[in-house]
């Protein structure tokens, strides 16, 4: 698990069927604080074994999951909070150092990563390269 890290989502498997890509979906990872481009954003835990993905803006619920490399990929196993299996294909984006950091407020998160920005809200996450 990255402890700073912007990527791009390549695919995603739904509970054991293909591997598909039907949008741009960025993660940022800042330290204890994430922020993902579907409207999710938190922190994140480690309990020896998983990732656990704490939702505190935006969409409600836990992911928990383990990763692997593949050359420069991460590979996320885990299940939903409804359940469902996934795996999906993370690729980095360069983040050649720069601002690192995660600001929340009443309604709202925002996580940069170098040139990369996600801010979510109630409504939705947005993706941004500065």
């Amino acid at each position: 698990m990255p402890g700073r890290g912007a990527w791009l989502r390549r695919g995603i498997s739904r509970d054991g069927g293909p591997l598909v890509e039907d949008r741009e979906v960025v993660w940022l990872q800042a330290g204890p604080y994430y922020a993902d481009s579907r409207g999710f954003a938190g922190t994140t835990s480690f309990d020896g074994a998983r990732v656990h993905f704490h939702h505190l803006t935006g969409e409600p619920g836990e992911d928990t999951g383990t990763f692997r490399r593949d050359g420069a990929n991460l590979v996320e196993r885990g299940t939903n909070p409804d359940g469902g299996t996934f795996l999906e294909i993370w690729t980095p984006l360069p983040a050649d150092g720069g601002p690192c950091g995660s600001w929340a407020g009443p309604d709202h998160h925002v996580v940069r990563v170098g040139r990369h920005v996600v801010h979510v809200d109630a409504r939705a996450g947005s993706y941004w390269r500065l």
